[in-house]
């Protein structure tokens, strides 16, 4: 029976999630996809589910998930696929539809090319020598890290004479968050420019603990850091992002922060704390994380094409 194909609604991320969540359990060894992260995916405002989306069914079963995203306005597109390793001609169809679908985004942003990005486990339940025989090829890797909490000994830090740490308690720390993101992220690879507002969609603010999210600076340089964590997966305690200002770093505001994240993790009950690295993070993130106990849970590459 041929795979049955239609964009995504809202009400399939339970559906979605159940997907996700097989995914999982055969990359990584366990589930770790919540479904209000899926649902935040499919209520992106800049998303339009009915052509951004695509599920494909075998009978009644999601077997294929795809999302396409556009951050860049030019000719950078995002894109999501998920397929179970059984149905790769339906992973295929939903490649078709994701490929169209990005050169004519990009086509209306006003770019002669599109460049898509797509993450995968490296050793992913979609058939690789699918994606490379359309021209796919890795171009970065990342490690997921975690860590181990004991509420005994990760206690919050004491700060350094000069140093000082808040939390972002107002509108105008988160302003100052936003900021001190654009500028610390700036250099890093696949790095696009957002506004106040559109950081505020990307964080889903609405739903962010502010309280796990923290400013770190110091009297010579004033605030120059910020840690922004969540508490919203069942995995484990997650820290969405790390960021020190290039002249502030060497002096220690990024551990600090982490340490002030392990801290209030335990506090909360919590026994394990993960984030996201860029194993060519040329700010040697990957070394700190390490001298902070944070190892390897698995590893993600991303790959390009390019369409024209």
């Amino acid at each position: 029976m041929p795979y049955a194909l239609r964009p995504a609604r809202l009400a399939d991320a339970p559906a979605v999630t159940e997907l996700l969540n097989e995914v999982d359990r055969i990359e990584i060894g366990r589930p770790e996809t919540d479904l209000h992260t899926v649902e935040a995916d499919l209520k992106r405002p800049d998303i339009a589910l009915d052509r951004d989306s695509w599920l494909a069914f075998d009978g009644d079963r999601v077997v294929a998930y795809g999302l396409l995203w556009d951050e860049s306005g030019g000719e950078r597109v995002d894109v999501d696929h998920y397929v179970l390793p059984d149905h790769q001609r339906a992973g295929e169809l939903i490649l078709d539809a994701l490929e169209i679908r990005a050169l004519d985004k990009a086509h209306a942003n006003g770019a002669a090319r599109a460049v898509v990005h797509l993450h995968l486990n490296t050793e992913p339940t979609l058939d690789t020598g699918l994606i490379a025989k359309r021209g796919w090829h890795v171009v970065r890797r990342y490690h997921v890290l975690r860590r181990p909490l004991d509420a005994a000994t990760d206690h919050a830090p004491g700060l350094p004479a000069g140093v000082r740490v808040r939390p972002c308690a107002e509108e105008a720390d988160r302003a100052r968050v936003h900021a001190l993101y654009q500028s610390s992220f700036a250099a890093h690879f696949d790095f696009q420019p957002r506004t106040y507002d559109q950081w505020l969609d990307d964080v889903d603010a609405d739903a962010l603990d502010w309280s796990l999210v923290w400013i770190a600076g110091t009297e010579d340089l004033g605030d120059a850091g910020f840690l922004i964590a969540r508490d919203d997966r069942a995995a484990m305690g997650w820290i969405r992002s790390v960021g020190v200002l290039s002249e502030a770093r060497g002096s220690g505001l990024g551990g600090l922060l982490l340490r002030h994240a392990f801290a209030a993790f335990a506090a909360r009950g919590r026994d394990t704390v993960g984030l996201g690295v860029d194993t060519a993070n040329p700010t040697g993130a990957p070394a700190l994380y390490a001298r902070h106990g944070m190892a390897v849970h698995y590893a993600v590459d991303t790959w390009e094409t390019v369409l024209l």
